[in-house]
């Protein structure tokens, strides 16, 4: 039996899983993490590893977080979704609160483990995770082991600047995770928005929706599915984007599979299509014949699944 914490830029969970040869989870509890400072969010965690360790026989406690991080010390070193959490210690703050052995890796490669021994890369010996949520990021399975660099910032695609200017991700503009991500999508929306705006111009989606506090990308994917040509042309900047992003990673680590998660999951018919045609022009051929671009098979378990696999300790 484990606990697997998993800290999103949006929101937290917290869950037991046993991690056998099927995940099973037997409890949870999730909450937004915006208007939480992280004393509050480690009082709530504290709550519910206090509970369930008086149920269950608990073996590890397992924590992922988007990064940067130093999974060695156990530090999360202000990732760019939680500014307020600038050098936590929460790994000793665990550890010394419960007697559990605990263990903190960034999200990315978190499910990246889940995903190849759980999901949709089982069996590969190398298989690329992306995370397209809050951020954009890649966990790297090379060799059938994990590879998370020198410090922890081995994968971070989505700090990679596709274009000179566009959508800020990762503190920089034009980059992957700018284009490529959730609140990636709804900025590049409020910049063409801007621009039309410039010209006189205002697409019928903005009074759909109910005004710019409503576009997200999950409204800007209801009504590209609609047939609105604004957001249509969001998802196709976005997935040309993404696929400049895979074509780099395919020419760069040569993957049997890469495994997407996330805003993919929910809008790959939107994406991927757009994605594919850069794909062919920009991979080199041998490398892409050999690649699967698959979502999740975790699907919105995932990051359950990935804290639940970080518990175990043998990554």
């Amino acid at each position: 039996m484990y606990i697997g914490l998993d800290i999103g830029g949006t929101k937290c969970a917290a869950v037991v899983g046993d991690l056998g040869k099927e995940v099973k989870i037997l409890e949870k509890i999730h909450f937004p993490t915006a208007d939480k400072t992280p004393d509050e969010i480690l009082s709530l965690f504290s709550d519910f590893i206090d509970e369930n360790r008086q149920k269950y026989q608990i073996d590890g406690i397992g924590i992922a977080c988007g990064g940067p991080l130093d999974s060695r010390a156990g530090i999360i070193k202000k990732p760019p979704s939680l500014p307020l959490w600038d050098n936590i210690e929460i790994v000793k703050y665990f550890q010394d609160k419960f007697g559990i052995k605990t263990y903190l890796k960034n999200d990315a490669d978190a499910c990246a483990v889940a995903e190849w021994k759980y999901g949709a890369g089982k069996g590969c010996q190398n298989m690329i995770f992306i995370t397209f949520g809050t951020g954009f990021g890649s966990g790297l399975i090379l060799n059938g082991k994990l590879y998370s660099g020198t410090n922890d910032n081995a994968g971070e695609i989505g700090h990679v600047r596709l274009r000179k200017s566009g959508p800020i991700g990762y503190d920089k503009a034009g980059s992957c995770e700018g284009f490529c991500s959730g609140s990636g999508i709804r900025r590049l929306a409020l910049l063409e928005l801007e621009k039309l705006k410039k010209n006189g111009l205002l697409p019928d989606f903005l009074q759909k929706v109910g005004g710019e506090d409503n576009i997200s990308a999950k409204t800007i994917a209801q009504f590209a599915r609609q047939g609105d040509p604004f957001c249509k042309r969001i998802y196709k900047i976005s997935g040309k984007m993404l696929g400049e992003a895979l074509s780099i990673l395919i020419d760069l680590f040569n993957p049997e599979k890469i495994v997407i998660g996330g805003v993919f999951m929910r809008s790959g018919d939107l994406l991927y299509p757009h994605a594919e045609r850069v794909i062919k022009k920009e991979s080199l051929v041998y490398s892409r014949q050999v690649v699967e671009v698959v979502p999740a098979k975790l699907s919105e378990n995932i990051g359950d699944v990935s804290a639940l696999a970080v518990a175990q300790g043998d990554l």
